[in-house]
């Protein structure tokens, strides 16, 4: 498990809506458990961790490098490797090596309400088995980052009580077109009749993350659902600039600045808006109707600039402005 929903579960349940959704595959919860008893390393965590006082930044910034590197001196065990290996071949196909993004989810096992987006990794344009296991291993180092320890401390969570997926699926080459987010609410006022859509050129941890400035966009659910187009507004973003792909082909991104003439224009046009808000609305009253209460959606979305295909990447509860609702 992991806070956004289980990638097998997102790609048969959304798929079988008409939603594009890449595949892909996950880990378990019970692999990171399997992980951390690999040559004692979650004892040499817990005595890395043991006595932290997180307003010490110095300490913990010491111990979280520790932590991190004893996870990256660890192999994976032998029959995860594996798993994960010959999954990935599947996910290729035969005599093919695929480009995938490797990303990791957490949350509280006890405390289902707990998320920690946002606290770990989205590695991008992985390919072969070597880069793709240093991607799984670097996900699990992700999850002992400082600032996340710091979270877990002082919100009371024990550290091996948190359960961290990996999810592996194909690439969607949005370096070349478009990515962003998607809210099912304002995040604003916490209005729930709205979906606002962020986006800007490359691939979407620019927006995720916050380093540019996205086009916003805000469509009104009731009418949209009787099959107007009722986008109340759009807002053009600065989109300074766009992660792309290394040429290379190797893992790495870089950031390249966005033409003016690109700057000044919308990323999107009203029908790929417009798709979006259909499918956050379906994916909204599919995990509402599951939960049994309403549950606006916290959505990851790109296009693949090389055949103008839109796809869903990750979708979760969003917990910001929900939490604020009586």
């Amino acid at each position: 498990g992991g806070k956004n929903a289980s990638l097998g579960e997102m790609f048969r349940e959304l798929t079988a809506q008409g939603i594009r959704v890449p595949n892909g595959f996950a880990t378990t919860a019970a692999a990171f458990q399997q992980f951390l008893d690999q040559g004692g390393l979650g004892d040499r965590i817990h005595a890395l961790l043991a006595g932290l006082d997180t307003r010490n930044i110095e300490d913990l910034r010491e111990r979280g490098a520790r932590i991190r590197d004893a996870i990256l001196a660890t192999a994976l065990p032998a029959d995860l490797a594996t798993a994960i290996t010959e999954a990935y071949d599947v996910l290729s196909g035969p005599g093919r090596t695929a480009s995938v993004a490797v990303r990791s989810s957490a949350t509280a096992e006890d405390l289902p309400d707990a998320s920690f987006a946002g606290q770990q990794e989205t590695f991008l344009n992985v390919r072969g088995h070597y880069g793709l296991l240093d991607a799984c291993r670097r996900c699990y180092a992700s999850l002992f980052r400082d600032r996340a320890i710091s979270y877990r401390v002082d919100q009371g969570f024990d550290p091996f009580k948190v359960a961290l997926s990996i999810g592996v699926q194909h690439m969607v080459r949005s370096d070349l077109g478009t990515a962003g987010v998607i809210f099912t609410l304002d995040t604003e006022s916490g209005f729930r009749e709205a979906v606002l859509i962020n986006a800007a050129y490359g691939l979407g941890e620019n927006v995720v993350q916050g380093t540019v400035t996205p086009d916003e966009y805000c469509v009104f659910k009731p009418t949209l659902k009787l099959g107007f187009k009722p986008i109340l507004r759009k807002i053009v973003g600065t989109k300074e600039f766009k992660l792309i792909g290394d040429s290379s082909g190797s893992k790495m991104v870089r950031n390249v600045p966005v033409p003016p003439a690109d700057r000044a224009r919308f990323a999107l046009d009203d029908e790929d808006i417009l798709q979006l808000a259909r499918w956050a609305c379906v994916i909204e009253d599919h995990y509402s109707a599951k939960r049994g209460q309403p549950t606006p959606m916290d959505l990851e979305w790109a296009k693949d600039g090389e055949t103008g295909a839109l796809f869903i990447l990750q979708a979760r509860p969003e917990t910001v402005q929900s939490r604020r609702d009586p």
